[in-house]
């Protein structure tokens, strides 16, 4: 669980409550009265972004919500941003609905598509730009599902390069595996550099999830890949830059575990819509 949920979890409302209005300010203004209630939240603000009607629920609508809190912390207060989904039919609100059938959340049905300036090229490793079929996968090179998944997929879908299109986006998990955020940026220095197939031989290295000394983690690295990255090529600019604007994009629409895979422009829950693509 987030930050910011565990420090909201006491003051949100899991049941459903009794509205006047449908507006988005009413929607706002509540959620900001319930999240005041924190005595850990120094200051708050709420804003709706998009509002997306359910079909499956008539009368219901999504409500995505980006909330900006200032919490207390030590040494000094900590600024936490976070996007959250809310589900409101101007008379009750709820963050969820879960399908008795198929235990699917709805939330996965109104999760921000992925739109077409997100296929940047720098996070193409193989394919042709122009292929039929896109897929963006989101991963953590340490995570044991992602070392499990993500390189039996690449090898699938290098087959057909004019079917497929694929990009790559760094999302490592520094709560999990401290050690894949350096292990990331090792990897964009490496294809900055030229190296070639970086992202297929990165699920190859042997290390400690946990580790957090920089030097033995360009050590393993290095290993694997038969590279040269130094600490201080962590720390470029353009290292920061592709990093960073990875992690925007991942909160933007709000990936929220590894591996998350996109289908053209859609989540694969499955992961293996690629498969039945003749």
């Amino acid at each position: 669980m987030s930050l910011m949920l565990k420090l909201l979890a006491t003051a949100l409302l899991l049941s459903s409550t009794v509205f006047a209005s449908s507006s988005d300010k009413v929607v706002e203004k509540f959620l900001e009265k319930k999240f005041k209630s924190n005595p850990n939240i120094v200051s708050l603000k709420v804003k709706v972004k998009e509002k997306i009607a359910i079909k499956k629920l008539q009368g219901w609508d999504a409500y995505i919500v980006n909330v900006d809190a200032m919490v207390k912390a030590k040494p000094k207060n900590r600024k936490v941003s976070q996007k959250m989904i809310w589900f409101y039919n101007g008379e009750y609100i709820t963050q969820d609905f879960i399908s008795v059938k198929t235990g699917m959340s709805l939330k996965d049905l109104v999760r921000p598509p992925f739109k077409d300036e997100y296929y940047r090229k720098e996070n193409l490793i193989f394919g042709n730009a122009d292929a039929k079929h896109k897929i963006a996968i989101f991963s953590d090179p340490l995570c044991p599902f992602c070392r499990e998944y993500v390189p039996k997929a690449l090898k699938d879908l290098k087959k057909s390069p004019e079917k497929f299109a694929v990009y790559y986006y760094h999302f490592p998990l520094p709560s999990l595996h401290p050690a894949a955020v350096e292990l990331s940026k090792a990897a964009i220095a490496a294809e900055i550099e030229g190296q070639r197939n970086v992202i297929e031989k990165l699920y190859r290295v042997q290390l400690n999830p946990k580790e957090r000394d920089v030097k033995k983690i360009l050590k393993a690295f290095n290993k694997a890949l038969g590279t040269h990255i130094k600490p201080s090529d962590l720390r470029s600019p353009e290292v920061m830059k592709r990093y960073q604007a990875d992690q925007d994009l991942a909160e933007l629409i709000m990936v929220q575990g590894t591996p998350t895979m996109y289908f053209d422009g859609k989540v694969d829950k499955s992961k293996k819509k690629y498969k039945k693509v003749q």
